[in-house]
């Protein structure tokens, strides 16, 4: 399984639906039906959401500028 960091392509708002996608092996897409589905039923989802945005790393460019 891949690390849990908001990688810098693919990501729509915060990049945690396509962090999630990553770390269970599923499309971005999906995890954002499940998202979006998981909405309409009670519970703090969109809470945890945005505190998944606030605590998840950013991934680590990949191209280092060296200056």
């Amino acid at each position: 399984m891949a690390a849990l960091a908001r990688p810098r392509d693919g990501r729509m708002i915060g990049g945690v639906c396509a962090a999630l996608a990553r770390r269970f092996g599923t499309s971005a897409g999906t995890m954002r039906v499940i998202f979006l589905v998981s909405c309409l039923l009670p519970g703090p989802q969109f809470l945890l959401y945005l505190a998944l945005w606030l605590l998840l790393p950013a991934e680590k460019s990949s191209a280092a500028t060296a200056w």
